[in-house]
């Protein structure tokens, strides 16, 4: 990223960060009820927890409303969140005073080369154009130290879901789906190969299954 650029000098994150500030007001309350119930995602971050590697901050990375980097800074980690959304960051930071949250994309993290002991992308990689993801899979490489852990989080399936309503506001948002089957070479190719991978069907309320892949920066 050049030094005059911005962090939203791409044309996805526009509605994505406009979509996201829409709905920041009730999507915090919305998301603590949700995540109370994702038994299996906490598991797997309490076994992505254990590969940390100690003394090294992790980032949570596309954060919201903060509630999975207070969940980590729960389980002892030394985490911090980084979102696209103004207004996201602002209900983080609310909730979540004692915390650390910037603003910051996927894209182009603002964090020097190999200084992080893991990193989570919780439901935030799904923003992003399939097209575009080796690109991103590639800035979580560098800025991972080896050893590391990634653990990302998305619905399973195929194609985009477009929204362009959410929690009764009016967005643009495109949902991409992945399977494990599919990102594990992307995952691979980026020096990031997948470790363990768990699969869970949806909720009452979930449209689709979800999926968590660890991977482990090669040491």
């Amino acid at each position: 990223m050049t030094s005059d650029s911005h962090p939203d000098d791409d044309t996805f994150l526009h509605p994505t960060r406009a979509g996201y500030d829409a709905v920041a007001a009730d999507y915090a309350e919305h998301f603590r009820t949700e995540f109370a119930g994702m038994k299996l995602g906490r598991a797997m971050l309490g076994a992505f927890a254990e590969y940390v590697r100690p003394g090294l901050p992790v980032a949570d990375v596309g954060c919201g409303p903060g509630g999975v980097t207070a969940h980590l800074a729960g389980l002892g980690v030394d985490t911090f969140g980084i979102d696209l959304s103004p207004g996201m960051l602002t209900v983080a930071r609310r909730e979540h005073p004692d915390l650390r949250f910037e603003r910051g994309t996927m894209t182009a993290l603002d964090v020097p080369d190999g200084t992080l002991g893991g990193m989570v992308a919780w439901y935030s990689l799904i923003h992003v154009p399939p097209e575009r993801v080796p690109a991103v899979l590639a800035e979580f490489h560098r800025v991972l130290t080896p050893g590391a852990p990634l653990l990302l989080a998305f619905q399973q399936g195929e194609g985009v879901l477009h929204l362009d309503e959410a929690l009764g506001h009016a967005v643009s948002l495109d949902f991409h789906r992945w399977t494990v089957t599919r990102l594990a070479p992307l995952l691979a190719a980026s020096g990031l190969p997948l470790h363990a991978h768990l699969l869970r069907d949806p909720e009452p309320h979930e449209r689709t299954p979800s999926a968590y892949t660890l991977s482990l920066k090669p040491a």
